[in-house]
């Protein structure tokens, strides 16, 4: 096996920023004292690279490599090693690294296991030692504090795609490498080796399979070899069963039911005495009692009690047993025994596996191994085992709503029929189907190579239709969203004829995808009028039961209903959007279909329903887990954030978003991740938190600006500019505000900028930029009387106040309170009542400034606003009165604080630095450093003096209430004595 392409050397490590800076750490601590790290991963994922990196960045001292001899074995003893290792540190720092200590033998690892727990901090040695975690951690290593290395992130694996291959892929090839590779970085560099270089351009069809035997053994190091038979069929069961569990733990019943039926010969059972070294895991033997997974039946007829076999063996090293679960430790390693059995003995295990799930009454799994035991002779043309009857009955069960299956294993299935069809318009039916099936399961890394294994210019137009329609929605959610629009409206036009139902789904997430965009004409001219709407009948001869046909009737209205309201919404034609959009709306109150609830939401967000909009976005979140659609998981919180945000509550904007970000980044949503990182940095915009602004901001906009998503950018500047008007810089605020509200060809996007002109105003007067306020508030009136955000009517009146002269102001700020009333929104309310406040101290009268600010300060301290907070509590101090928060004092807002708040508050006003802090309750300096973020706001002190003083005085008072409350039992206690 020769390839023709030559793979560039990386010039830099992808990835990996946590494992770095972990090593970085110990690297930076060595010229003051020692210590010591363990390199965990499996193989192939960079162990041997990230210990050649820290060799490299070591400047401070000499490197030595440490290994083995020749045999494998220890040639000097523990002591002759420390004295060594002490020698050779006297003089400088000295970093030791010790590469697959894994590999040593037990003698070599005991001496330098004993050599790491006797070397003091004061040697100053660092020792790096690296082991592949595809087999316990020997116990020599156990103890040691581990750096774990997980599989490469998508981005990251792509980044070092395009450095091997000078990015001459062809998307498709690029596409099936990362998904095969699955985050190995070493296997992903074999795989690109092994193609020439008119496979990597696309202009040849790749081998198959992409990952053959050779491949998998060489990254990792060879096939596990067992000198037991038994271990051997074990693994190879559990590789096999993990086919169908996407290589996750298997059912142990199900594999010992398997091996039974595989070997007519005695099981051995669980071992009775525990072998020397790492611990064994027994095999499981027969079950009594059914556990989760696929449930394994005995053979019909009479039960035959397992006989005890001659010896009773552990499970292999390779395998971890956890309840009645077996899983491999590596998934490479796992891919490597199945692919490098013998074709006949992974066929009889297949159907080993086929004939207990079949028994069991596991239609979709038994039959899927079924179809993997295919091979040899050609079976009788009225066999049902031939590949094209396989096929068929896989693709029927799979599209069998009432089996129970997860997309995933539907996915999978599907795909398995496609390789079993020869048809090209039919196998790339199942291709199609495959996909759509892959992208539920939030696995768009997977769907994309089934899409490109789809493409068939023979194929009808309506599978070449319902292929575009399930790329676009993938490129939607984790592409670049132009892309996605031209797939989308491909998929539409080939649909139309076929399926005009699919055809206007398609068509109106085009317009989602234009949206996302910014460009208003793409979606008004997609929004457009179509053919009249009409709910398609089943197909001739079709008997399909009649709640699908209403469901499908009812998907259409609400698709229809939607496109209509939102075109006119856009045009300004409110009268004619409220109608088509409130049915939507309406139909989510009894709909139980996640997309139907997420059009709903959607809906009621273009309405400005907030509380509709909440309540759709929940039935959909608990609709979208309750089916496993992963990949709706974190749009329904993206709606969730978006209403809460939209309603004033960041708090609960935030922890929809966080949880957003954690599936969306989860399931490779990437463009869905910038929206909840846009969220994230308006929530924290209102908080003592810049550096957590500044994090989500920047993020937000790497995706947005790659991928052309308007709606994530505008949010995201918009938030970084509102955090700079809460700390008191207008100037930034308004020059970062003006180009995304003022008109021009910079203007954010169309549906959010107006959001953001409040912000605008209010920085442009401090800014003594009046005009450019007033230009703007025009439209901003226009946008108030559209009805379509609760808040603006008061924020408009908040607006012309700012701008008024003083003998109109204060009218217009009470207006505007009002307005705040009828709304609902402590955020808004606080920020119209401190600038109220300010109005009137500067206008010198203090005793209604004193309650508009403390108003405001209440405000901000219920919903969270530190930074406003502070405004506030500044103001308060400024009229000579003595901001009291939501408590009376010191006391009061020292138990605003959480226990692990309090305790470093209080470490902090004792004079401890972070990195003291962090050494005392043995956490990171990060968590020091965020959690004093939150107490500075939660107590509205800027400095760790004010922090020390406040303290001082809440534990002086405390003192003071108990040697009060003391007396006052010693007085009870003698006047009991008395009765």
């Amino acid at each position: 096996m020769i390839g023709e392409t030559t793979v560039r050397t990386a010039v830099r490590i992808h990835g990996r920023s946590t494992q770095r800076k972990a090593l970085r750490a110990l690297l930076d601590a060595l010229p003051h004292h020692g210590g010591h790290l363990l390199v965990a991963g499996e193989p192939g994922l960079g162990r041997t690279t990230l210990l050649r990196w820290a060799a490299r960045s070591f400047r401070a001292g000499p490197v030595l490599h440490l290994g083995p001899g020749p045999d494998g074995g220890a040639h000097v003893t523990v002591e002759q090693l420390l004295d060594t290792l002490r020698a050779a540190s006297a003089a400088a720092p000295v970093l030791v690294c010790a590469d697959d200590a894994h590999l040593w033998d037990a003698p070599a690892r005991t001496a330098l296991g004993r050599a790491v727990r006797r070397l003091s901090t004061a040697d100053r040695v660092g020792l790096l030692l690296s082991v592949a975690s595809d087999r316990a951690v020997a116990p020599e290593f156990a103890r040691l504090p581990v750096v774990h290395l997980d599989p490469l992130a998508p981005s990251a694996a792509a980044a070092l795609l395009d450095d091997a291959t000078d990015g001459v892929a062809a998307p498709a090839v690029r596409e099936q490498l990362l998904a095969e590779a699955e985050g190995n970085p070493a296997l992903l560099v074999a795989l690109v080796r092994r193609l020439s270089s008119a496979e990597l351009r696309g202009h040849r069809p790749l081998p198959r399979p992409l990952a053959d035997a050779a491949i998998l053994a060489e990254v990792a190091g060879g096939a596990p070899s067992d000198p037991s038979a038994h271990a051997r069929d074990l693994l190879l069961t559990v590789a096999a069963a993990g086919q169908t569990e996407d290589g996750t733990d298997v059912d142990a019943g199900l594999v010992h039911d398997a091996l039974r039926r595989l070997r007519p010969e005695p099981v051995p059972g669980p071992r009775a005495e525990p072998v020397p070294g790492p611990r064994a895991e027994p095999v499981p033997g027969p079950r009594a009692e059914p556990g989760p997974g696929p449930r394994a039946e005995p053979v019909p007829g009479p039960r035959a009690e397992p006989v005890p076999g001659p010896r009773e063996e552990p499970v292999p090293e390779h395998l971890v047993l956890a309840g009645d679960r077996l899983r491999f430790r590596s998934p490479l390693v796992r891919r490597t025994v199945h692919a490098t059995a013998t074709p006949e003995r992974r066929r009889a295990v297949h159907r080993a596996l086929a004939e207990v799930l079949e028994t069991g009454g596991h239609r979709l799994t038994g039959l899927l191994h079924r179809s993997w035991s295919l091979g040899g002779p050609e079976p009788a043309p009225a066999s049902a085992d031939r590949p094209a009857a396989v096929a068929d009955r896989l693709a029927a069960v799979a599209a069998d709503g009432a089996v129970p299956a997860p997309h995933r294993l539907r996915a999978t299935a599907y795909a398995r029929a496609a390789e079993l069809t020869a048809d090209g318009a039919r196998r790339a039916e199942r291709y199609t189907a495959a996909a759509e099936q892959a992208l539920l399961a939030g696995r768009p890394d997977r769907a994309r190579p089934l899409l490109a294994a789809a493409r068939d210019g023979a194929a009808p137009a309506a599978v070449r239709g319902r292929a575009e329609w399930v790329r676009g929605v993938t490129e939607l959610r984790d592409g670049p969203i132009g892309d996605a629009h031209q797939s989308l409206l491909l998929a539409a036009s080939l649909l139309a004829a076929d399926a005009p139902a699919d055809a206007a789904a398609a068509a109106l997430a085009a317009a989602d995808a234009a949206w996302a965009a910014g460009d208003l004409s793409a979606c008004l001219a997609t929004l457009a009028p179509g053919p009249p709407h009409r709910t398609e009948n089943p197909a001739p001869g079709s008997d399909g039961p009649a709640d699908a046909r209403s469901a499908a009737a009812h998907s259409a209205a609400v698709v229809h209903d939607h496109r209509v309201g939102m075109r006119a919404l856009l045009e300004g034609r409110l009268d004619r959007a409220g109608a088509p959009l409130g049915q939507v709306v309406e139909r989510g109150r009894t709909e139980g279909r996640p997309e139907t609830l997420l059009r709903s939401a959607a809906a009621a967000l273009l309405l400005g329903d907030v509380d509709a909009a909440r309540r759709g976005g929940a039935r959909a979140l608990a609709a979208a887990r309750q089916l496993g659609s992963d990949t709706l998981v974190p749009q329904a919180l993206e709606y969730l954030a978006y209403a809460e945000l939209r309603a004033g509550r960041h708090p609960q904007a935030r922890t929809h978003a966080e949880e957003g970000l954690r599936t969306a980044l989860r399931t490779g949503q990437r463009n869905t991740a910038a929206h909840h990182r846009a969220v994230l940095a308006l929530a924290a915009s209102i908080e003592e938190e810049p550096d957590v602004v500044a994090r989500h901001v920047t993020a937000a906009l790497d995706t947005a600006r790659r991928h052309g998503l308007a709606q994530a950018a505008t949010l995201a500047q918009w938030a970084a500019a509102r955090a700079d008007l809460g700390r008191g810089r207008p100037f930034d605020a308004a020059d970062r505000l003006g180009l995304l509200v003022l008109p021009g060809p910079g203007r954010g996007h169309f549906a959010v900028w107006r959001l953001a002109v409040p912000c605008f105003v209010e920085a442009a007067v401090l800014a003594e930029r009046h005009e450019d306020a007033r230009e703007v508030l025009t439209d901003f009136a226009d946008w108030a009387a559209f009805g379509a955000d609760p808040q603006a009517a008061a924020q408009l009146a908040r607006c012309h106040a700012l701008l008024a002269p003083a003998e109109h102001a204060d009218a217009l700020y009470r207006r505007a309170l009002d307005r705040h009333d009828e709304a609902g929104g402590d955020f808004e309310r606080a920020r119209t009542a401190l600038l109220y406040g300010k109005w009137l101290r500067r206008r010198r009268r203090p005793r209604e400034a004193r309650g508009r600010l403390g108003t405001a300060l209440a405000g901000f301290e219920r919903c969270g606003a530190g930074v406003w907070a502070a405004q506030a509590r500044g103001e308060l101090r400024a009229l000579g009165a003595a901001p009291q928060g939501t408590g009376t004092g010191a006391p009061a807002r020292l138990g605003l604080l959480t226990p692990q708040q309090l305790r470093i508050a209080r470490h902090v006003a004792e004079g401890a630095t972070n990195r003291e802090v962090a050494l005392a309750l043995g956490v990171s300096t990060r968590t020091v450093d965020y959690h004093l973020r939150k107490v500075f706001a939660a107590l509205g002190v800027r400095s760790r003096l004010e922090l020390a003083r406040t303290v001082g005085e809440a534990e002086q008072a405390r003192e003071v209430r108990g040697a009060g409350e003391a007396r006052r039992a010693g007085s009870y206690e003698k006047t009991g004595a008395q009765h």
